[in-house]
C-alpha cells in the first residue's frame, strides 16, 4: 500500500480546506451567533458539533460516492461536468458576495450545527459534487482514499479550530479582512471547478 508524498498530502488538505470554503462558514456561524445570542461556552459547543458533522457528512460522501453512480447509471464525467458547473457557480458567489446568501434563514428548527452550517453552506451542492467524484474515481489506490478521508479529517479540525477562535478572529480579522479571505477562497474554488469541467468534457471527448 502506497501512500501520496508529503507535499502532495498537504496539498489535498490545502484543496479539502478550500473546498470547505472556511472563512465563509466563520462569517455565517458569527451572524447565527448573534442572532442566537449564544454565550461563549454555547457557541464554541456550537463550532464543535458543526466540525464534527461537517467530516462525518464529507466522508460519508466520498466513500460512498461510486454507488450513487451505479445505482443512477450516470458517468463519472458527466458527473465532473455538473460538479464543476454548481462548483463554479459557488465560488462566483463567494466572489462577489459578503454575506450570507439571500433567500436562506441563518435560523433554522433544530440544531443548526448540521443545518443550516454544516448543510448546506458548509457541504453546498458544489462540495457534494466535488467530494462525490473523487470517491468514485476508479484511479484512485487504497493509500489515496486513506489520504484523503484524513485530510477531510484534518480541514474539519481546522474548520472547528476557526469556528472555536470565532470571536477572537472577528476582533483581528473584522469584516474586511473575512470577506477578503472569502473572495480569495472563491477564486481558488472557481479554479477548481474549471479543472474539474475541463477534465470531464476532455474525458467524454477522447475517451
Amino acid at each position: 500500500m502506497s501512500f501520496p508524498s508529503t507535499a502532495q498530502w498537504i496539498g489535498l488538505i490545502v484543496k479539502i480546506t478550500l473546498l470547505l470554503t472556511p472563512f465563509f462558514v466563520f462569517s455565517v456561524f458569527l451572524a447565527l451567533s448573534a442572532e442566537e445570542r449564544l454565550d461563549h461556552a454555547s457557541q464554541r459547543k456550537l463550532a464543535h458539533r458543526t466540525a464534527l458533522a461537517v467530516m462525518v457528512s464529507c466522508i460519508v460522501l466520498f466513500l460512498f460516492g461510486k454507488w450513487i453512480f451505479q445505482y443512477l447509471g450516470i458517468s463519472i464525467d458527466a458527473f465532473r461536468i455538473g460538479a464543476g458547473l454548481v462548483l463554479l457557480l459557488n465560488g462566483i458567489d463567494l466572489v462577489r458576495s459578503t454575506g450570507i446568501p439571500a433567500g436562506r434563514s441563518v435560523s433554522e428548527a433544530g440544531d443548526p450545527s448540521v443545518v443550516p452550517l454544516a448543510i448546506p453552506y458548509t457541504v453546498g451542492p458544489g462540495t457534494i459534487g466535488t467530494l462525490i467524484v473523487m470517491g468514485a474515481d476508479s484511479t484512485q489506490r487504497i493509500g489515496d482514499r486513506i489520504a484523503v478521508v484524513v485530510a477531510i479529517v484534518c480541514a474539519s479540525l481546522f474548520l472547528g479550530v476557526i469556528l472555536h477562535f470565532a470571536n477572537t478572529l472577528e476582533r483581528i480579522l473584522k469584516a474586511r479582512g473575512t470577506s477578503i479571505l472569502s473572495k480569495l477562497t472563491g477564486m481558488y474554488i472557481v479554479a477548481l471547478a474549471a479543472q474539474i469541467i475541463f477534465t470531464g468534457v476532455h474525458n467524454m471527448i477522447f475517451k
